[in-house]
Protein backbone atom coordinates (compact mmCIF):
# COMPACT_ATOMS: atom_id res chain seq x y z
CA UNK A 1 0.00 0.00 0.00
CA UNK A 2 1.28 3.43 -0.86
CA UNK A 3 2.67 5.58 1.92
CA UNK A 4 0.95 8.63 0.43
CA UNK A 5 -2.76 8.57 1.14
CA UNK A 6 -5.06 10.54 -1.14
CA UNK A 7 -7.68 12.57 0.69
CA UNK A 8 -9.90 14.30 -1.87
CA UNK A 9 -7.71 17.00 -3.48
CA UNK A 10 -4.52 17.23 -1.36
CA UNK A 11 -2.45 14.38 0.08
CA UNK A 12 -1.05 13.38 3.43
CA UNK A 13 2.64 12.70 2.91
CA UNK A 14 3.91 10.18 5.47
CA UNK A 15 7.15 9.29 3.72
CA UNK A 16 7.97 5.68 4.57
CA UNK A 17 6.71 5.74 8.15
CA UNK A 18 3.38 4.05 7.42
CA UNK A 19 5.05 1.22 5.51
CA UNK A 20 7.56 0.73 8.32
CA UNK A 21 4.69 0.32 10.76
CA UNK A 22 2.60 -2.00 8.58
CA UNK A 23 5.60 -4.24 7.86
CA UNK A 24 7.11 -4.14 11.35
CA UNK A 25 9.00 -7.22 12.54
CA UNK A 26 6.75 -7.49 15.60
CA UNK A 27 3.92 -9.26 13.80
CA UNK A 28 6.07 -12.27 12.91
CA UNK A 29 7.32 -12.50 16.50
CA UNK A 30 3.83 -12.79 18.01
CA UNK A 31 3.79 -16.53 17.33
CA UNK A 32 2.91 -18.23 20.63
CA UNK A 33 0.25 -17.86 23.35
CA UNK A 34 2.79 -16.40 25.77
CA UNK A 35 3.95 -13.82 23.24
CA UNK A 36 0.38 -12.89 22.37
CA UNK A 37 -0.33 -12.29 26.05
CA UNK A 38 2.72 -10.09 26.39
CA UNK A 39 1.74 -8.16 23.28
CA UNK A 40 -1.73 -7.55 24.73
CA UNK A 41 -0.31 -6.35 28.04
CA UNK A 42 1.43 -3.53 26.15
CA UNK A 43 -1.19 -2.90 23.49
CA UNK A 44 -4.13 -2.51 25.88
CA UNK A 45 -2.86 0.94 26.81
CA UNK A 46 -3.08 2.01 23.16
CA UNK A 47 -6.61 0.58 23.04
CA UNK A 48 -7.55 2.67 26.08
CA UNK A 49 -6.01 5.92 24.89
CA UNK A 50 -7.70 5.43 21.52
CA UNK A 51 -10.98 5.92 23.39
CA UNK A 52 -9.57 9.11 24.94
CA UNK A 53 -8.60 10.43 21.51
CA UNK A 54 -12.08 9.60 20.24
CA UNK A 55 -13.72 11.54 23.06
CA UNK A 56 -11.44 14.50 22.33
CA UNK A 57 -12.65 14.35 18.72
CA UNK A 58 -16.25 14.24 19.92
CA UNK A 59 -15.71 17.30 22.09
CA UNK A 60 -14.39 19.19 19.08
CA UNK A 61 -17.20 18.38 16.67
CA UNK A 62 -20.28 17.90 18.86
CA UNK A 63 -21.70 19.64 21.89
CA UNK A 64 -20.93 17.67 25.06
CA UNK A 65 -21.73 20.41 27.55
CA UNK A 66 -24.85 22.01 29.02
CA UNK A 67 -26.53 24.15 27.84
CA UNK A 68 -26.52 22.42 24.47
CA UNK A 69 -25.65 24.53 21.45
CA UNK A 70 -25.58 23.42 17.80
CA UNK A 71 -22.06 23.00 16.45
CA UNK A 72 -21.05 24.58 13.16
CA UNK A 73 -20.38 21.53 10.97
CA UNK A 74 -23.56 19.45 10.81
CA UNK A 75 -22.09 16.64 8.74
CA UNK A 76 -18.98 16.28 10.92
CA UNK A 77 -21.22 16.21 13.99
CA UNK A 78 -23.14 13.25 12.59
CA UNK A 79 -20.01 11.45 11.41
CA UNK A 80 -18.27 11.74 14.78
CA UNK A 81 -21.34 10.59 16.68
CA UNK A 82 -21.49 7.51 14.44
CA UNK A 83 -17.87 6.75 15.32
CA UNK A 84 -18.54 7.15 19.03
CA UNK A 85 -21.59 4.88 18.92
CA UNK A 86 -19.69 2.02 17.30
CA UNK A 87 -16.49 2.39 19.32
CA UNK A 88 -18.14 2.96 22.68
CA UNK A 89 -21.26 0.75 22.38
CA UNK A 90 -20.66 -1.89 19.70
CA UNK A 91 -22.97 -4.88 19.28
CA UNK A 92 -21.68 -8.12 20.78
CA UNK A 93 -22.09 -11.50 19.03
CA UNK A 94 -23.99 -12.93 22.01
CA UNK A 95 -26.16 -9.83 22.37
CA UNK A 96 -25.74 -6.61 24.31
CA UNK A 97 -23.21 -3.86 23.76
CA UNK A 98 -19.71 -2.99 24.93
CA UNK A 99 -16.93 -0.57 24.13
CA UNK A 100 -14.02 -1.92 22.14
CA UNK A 101 -11.83 -1.34 25.19
CA UNK A 102 -14.10 -3.53 27.32
CA UNK A 103 -14.03 -6.23 24.63
CA UNK A 104 -10.24 -6.08 24.66
CA UNK A 105 -10.09 -6.35 28.44
CA UNK A 106 -12.37 -9.39 28.33
CA UNK A 107 -10.17 -10.94 25.67
CA UNK A 108 -7.13 -10.46 27.90
CA UNK A 109 -8.89 -12.13 30.82
CA UNK A 110 -9.94 -15.09 28.64
CA UNK A 111 -6.36 -15.48 27.39
CA UNK A 112 -4.76 -15.23 30.83
CA UNK A 113 -2.98 -11.93 30.17
CA UNK A 114 -2.15 -9.62 33.08
CA UNK A 115 -4.80 -6.89 33.32
CA UNK A 116 -3.61 -5.44 36.63
CA UNK A 117 -1.60 -2.48 35.26
CA UNK A 118 -4.44 -1.18 33.07
CA UNK A 119 -6.93 -1.75 35.90
CA UNK A 120 -4.66 0.21 38.25
CA UNK A 121 -4.58 3.04 35.72
CA UNK A 122 -8.38 3.17 35.62
CA UNK A 123 -8.58 3.05 39.41
CA UNK A 124 -6.17 5.96 39.79
CA UNK A 125 -8.12 7.98 37.22
CA UNK A 126 -11.39 7.18 39.00
CA UNK A 127 -9.79 8.65 42.13
CA UNK A 128 -9.31 11.94 40.29
CA UNK A 129 -5.59 11.72 39.56
CA UNK A 130 -4.07 13.32 36.47
CA UNK A 131 -2.89 11.11 33.64
CA UNK A 132 0.72 11.71 34.76
CA UNK A 133 -0.07 10.67 38.33
CA UNK A 134 -2.14 7.69 37.20
CA UNK A 135 0.58 6.37 34.90
CA UNK A 136 3.11 6.61 37.73
CA UNK A 137 0.81 4.68 40.05
CA UNK A 138 -0.24 2.08 37.49
CA UNK A 139 3.33 1.08 36.55
CA UNK A 140 2.62 -0.03 32.97
CA UNK A 141 5.40 -1.14 30.63
CA UNK A 142 7.60 1.90 30.03
CA UNK A 143 7.01 1.92 26.27
CA UNK A 144 3.24 1.78 26.77
CA UNK A 145 3.40 4.73 29.16
CA UNK A 146 5.45 6.70 26.61
CA UNK A 147 2.85 5.97 23.94
CA UNK A 148 0.01 7.20 26.16
CA UNK A 149 1.95 10.37 26.96
CA UNK A 150 2.38 11.10 23.25
CA UNK A 151 -1.34 10.61 22.67
CA UNK A 152 -2.19 12.97 25.52
CA UNK A 153 0.25 15.57 24.19
CA UNK A 154 -1.96 15.69 21.09
CA UNK A 155 -5.15 15.82 23.16
CA UNK A 156 -3.73 18.50 25.45
CA UNK A 157 -2.73 20.63 22.46
CA UNK A 158 -6.47 21.36 22.11
CA UNK A 159 -5.93 21.59 18.35
CA UNK A 160 -8.90 20.30 16.36
CA UNK A 161 -6.65 19.68 13.37
CA UNK A 162 -4.03 17.77 15.40
CA UNK A 163 -6.62 15.61 17.17
CA UNK A 164 -8.42 14.79 13.92
CA UNK A 165 -5.18 13.94 12.11
CA UNK A 166 -3.93 11.76 14.97
CA UNK A 167 -7.22 9.89 15.01
CA UNK A 168 -7.49 9.56 11.24
CA UNK A 169 -3.97 8.79 10.08
CA UNK A 170 -2.42 7.68 13.36
CA UNK A 171 -5.22 5.22 14.14
CA UNK A 172 -8.20 4.53 11.88
CA UNK A 173 -6.37 4.49 8.56
CA UNK A 174 -3.53 2.18 9.61
CA UNK A 175 -5.09 -0.12 12.22
CA UNK A 176 -6.71 -2.56 9.76
CA UNK A 177 -3.42 -3.25 7.99
CA UNK A 178 -1.68 -3.83 11.34
CA UNK A 179 -4.37 -6.15 12.69
CA UNK A 180 -4.59 -8.37 9.60
CA UNK A 181 -1.21 -9.84 10.48
CA UNK A 182 -2.43 -10.78 13.96
CA UNK A 183 -5.73 -12.24 12.71
CA UNK A 184 -3.76 -14.57 10.46
CA UNK A 185 -1.71 -15.81 13.41
CA UNK A 186 -4.87 -16.39 15.47
CA UNK A 187 -6.75 -18.35 12.82
CA UNK A 188 -5.69 -21.76 14.11
CA UNK A 189 -5.64 -20.98 17.83
CA UNK A 190 -7.91 -22.12 20.66
CA UNK A 191 -11.22 -20.30 20.23
CA UNK A 192 -11.99 -20.45 23.95
CA UNK A 193 -8.82 -18.54 24.82
CA UNK A 194 -8.48 -16.30 21.77
CA UNK A 195 -11.95 -16.06 20.23
CA UNK A 196 -12.79 -12.76 21.92
CA UNK A 197 -9.47 -11.23 20.88
CA UNK A 198 -9.97 -12.36 17.30
CA UNK A 199 -13.49 -10.86 17.37
CA UNK A 200 -12.00 -7.54 18.54
CA UNK A 201 -9.42 -7.53 15.75
CA UNK A 202 -11.86 -8.52 13.02
CA UNK A 203 -14.40 -5.96 14.24
CA UNK A 204 -11.84 -3.20 13.96
CA UNK A 205 -10.77 -4.30 10.50
CA UNK A 206 -14.36 -4.40 9.26
CA UNK A 207 -15.39 -1.09 10.83
CA UNK A 208 -12.25 0.87 10.01
CA UNK A 209 -11.81 -0.29 6.42
CA UNK A 210 -15.42 0.05 5.34
CA UNK A 211 -16.60 3.01 7.37
CA UNK A 212 -14.47 4.67 10.01
CA UNK A 213 -11.40 5.55 7.92
CA UNK A 214 -13.50 7.00 5.08
CA UNK A 215 -15.54 9.00 7.62
CA UNK A 216 -12.37 10.39 9.17
CA UNK A 217 -10.92 11.31 5.79
CA UNK A 218 -14.07 13.26 4.99
CA UNK A 219 -13.71 15.14 8.26
CA UNK A 220 -10.06 15.92 7.48
CA UNK A 221 -10.99 17.13 4.01
CA UNK A 222 -13.63 19.44 5.50
CA UNK A 223 -11.11 20.75 8.05
CA UNK A 224 -8.24 21.41 5.67
CA UNK A 225 -9.94 22.14 2.38
CA UNK A 226 -7.32 23.21 -0.17
CA UNK A 227 -5.02 24.86 2.37
CA UNK A 228 -1.48 23.41 1.97
CA UNK A 229 -0.41 24.78 5.35
CA UNK A 230 -3.16 22.85 7.13
CA UNK A 231 -2.31 19.65 5.27
CA UNK A 232 1.35 20.13 6.21
CA UNK A 233 0.40 20.35 9.90
CA UNK A 234 -1.81 17.28 9.56
CA UNK A 235 1.05 15.38 7.91
CA UNK A 236 3.48 16.29 10.68
CA UNK A 237 1.09 15.20 13.44
CA UNK A 238 0.35 11.94 11.60
CA UNK A 239 4.04 11.13 11.22
CA UNK A 240 4.67 11.79 14.92
CA UNK A 241 1.83 9.47 15.91
CA UNK A 242 3.02 6.68 13.64
CA UNK A 243 6.59 7.07 14.89
CA UNK A 244 5.26 6.74 18.45
CA UNK A 245 3.55 3.47 17.48
CA UNK A 246 6.74 2.20 15.87
CA UNK A 247 8.64 3.00 19.08
CA UNK A 248 6.07 0.98 21.02
CA UNK A 249 6.28 -1.92 18.57
CA UNK A 250 10.10 -1.79 18.73
CA UNK A 251 10.00 -2.12 22.50
CA UNK A 252 7.50 -4.99 22.42
CA UNK A 253 9.53 -6.79 19.75
CA UNK A 254 12.71 -6.37 21.80
CA UNK A 255 10.94 -7.80 24.85
CA UNK A 256 9.90 -10.89 22.86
Amino acid sequence: MSATIAVHHPTIDLGDVRDRLVHHRLYALVDSPDRLRRFMEHHVFAVWDFQCLLKALQQKFTCTSIPWLPTADREARRLVNELVLEEESDDMPEGGQASHFEIYLESMEAAGADTRPIERLLAHLHDGETITEALAGARPPAAAADFVRQTFSVIDSDSTLAIASAFTFGREDVIPDMFRHLVTSLAERDAAAWGRFRFYLERHIAHDDAKHAPICRRIMSRLCGDDPAKWAVASQVARECLEARIALWDAVADSL
